[in-house]
C-alpha cells in the first residue's frame, strides 16, 4: 500500500494578511521541511513512527513554531517544554512535560518509550532520564528568541491574570502510515504564554492531544489543551472511528464540534491505517501540510484565502 504523512505547526489567530511576507514564507518553508525529512523515511519503506519523529524534529528546531527552539516563554521567563509520541502497532507510547534542557523534546518522549517502563516523565526527572539516554542537553536560553520575549512582555503587561488563550496554539505535530499499514502520532509544545503553576496541557497526554492505533487512526491536536483534555480528543476521534464506524473526515469534526462545545478551539490532524487523511480547525487558521508518493502541500489559512 501507499504511505502519507499529515503535520501541523499550531492553529490561532493566522489570517491573509495578517502575517508578514516574510513570516508567511518561513513558516511554509518550515512545514515544507517537515515534510521533506518525514518523506524520505516513509517514501525509503520506514516505519511511520521514524517519520513522524523526524518531521517533529524539524519543526522543534525551527524557530517560527511553539516547540523547541522558539517555544513561548512561561510566567517567569523560562521554556518548559511537553511532547508526547504513539505507535499505532502496539499502543506503545512516551511522554515528557515540562523539560528545560533538553533539545529535541520529542526524541526524549520516544527514549521513555522505548528505554523505560514508564509513559509519562515530567520537569527535573525527565531531563535527567532523557541525559541518560544521551539525548544532548543545552542551557534553557538556547530555547527563547526575542521575539517570544517581546510576547511575554507584551502579556504581562496587559495585568497578572493574563492568559495566553487568543493569540495562538502553537502546538506542532505529525501523524503517518506507512507502506506496511502501521500508524504513528508525534506531538510536542511549548505551552501558553505565560502559564504558571506548572500547567500542562494536552500534547503530552495520551488520548488527549496524542493518540494512535492502528484499528482505527493516528491523531494530533492543537488547541486549548483544558478542553481538549476535556473531551480526551485525539482517543474520542479513534473511538467514533473503530467503534462507531465513522470515516475519519466525520469523526473528525465531530470531535472538534464537541470541543467548541465545552468552549475550546483548535485543530486536529488524522490518518488511518488505509491511508484516509484528514485535517480540521476551529479557529481562522492552522500551520498545515500533508505528503504521499504524488507529492507536498502546505498551507496555513483557512481553504478559501488559500485558493
Amino acid at each position: 500500500m501507499s504511505w502519507k504523512l499529515v503535520i501541523h505547526g499550531g492553529s490561532g489567530s493566522m489570517k491573509r494578511g495578517g502575517l508578514s511576507d516574510e513570516l508567511d514564507e518561513l513558516g511554509r518553508a518550515g512545514l515544507d521541511a517537515a515534510l521533506a525529512a518525514g518523506s524520505a523515511i516513509l517514501g525509503a519503506g520506514g516505519s511511520a513512527l521514524d517519520a513522524v519523529e523526524a518531521a517533529a524534529r524539524v519543526l522543534e528546531e525551527d524557530a517560527c513554531f511553539n516547540a523547541g527552539r522558539g517555544s513561548v516563554l512561561a510566567y517567569d521567563g523560562h521554556v518548559e517544554l511537553d511532547a508526547a509520541i504513539m505507535d499505532g502497532r502496539d499502543r506503545r507510547c512516551g511522554a515528557v512535560a515540562g523539560l528545560k534542557s533538553t533539545r529535541a523534546p520529542i526524541s526524549a518522549a520516544r527514549a521513555v518509550m522505548e528505554q523505560s517502563p514508564h509513559v509519562l516523565m515530567s520537569y527535573d526527572g525527565a531531563d535527567d532520564f532523557a541525559c541518560e539516554a544521551g539525548l544532548e542537553q543545552v542551557p534553557n536560553r538556547w530555547f527563547v528568541t526575542p521575539e517570544r520575549r517581546r510576547q511575554l512582555d507584551e502579556l504581562l503587561a496587559s495585568g497578572s491574570q493574563a492568559f495566553d488563550a487568543d493569540i495562538k496554539y502553537g502546538t506542532v505535530g505529525a501523524v503517518a502510515v506507512d507502506r506496511a499499514g502501521h500508524v504513528a502520532a508525534a506531538t510536542s509544545t511549548g505551552g501558553l504564554t505565560a502559564k504558571r503553576w506548572g500547567r500542562i496541557g494536552d500534547s503530552p497526554l495520551i488520548g488527549a492531544g496524542t493518540y494512535a492505533d492502528d484499528r482505527a487512526a493516528a491523531v494530533s491536536a492543537t488547541g486549548l489543551g483544558e478542553v481538549f483534555i476535556r473531551a480526551a480528543a485525539a482517543h474520542e476521534l479513534c473511538a467514533r472511528v473503530r467503534l462507531g464506524g465513522a470515516g475519519i473526515r466525520e469523526a473528525l469534526d465531530g470531535v472538534l464540534a464537541e470541543v467548541k462545545a465545552l468552549g475550546g478551539n483548535g485543530g486536529l490532524i488524522a490518518v488511518s491505517p488505509a491511508g484516509d487523511a484528514a485535517w480540521g480547525f476551529t479557529t481562522p487558521g492552522m500551520y498545515r501540510g500533508i505528503a504521499g508518493p504524488e507529492g507536498r502541500q502546505v498551507a496555513i489559512y483557512d481553504e478559501e484565502s488559500e485558493r
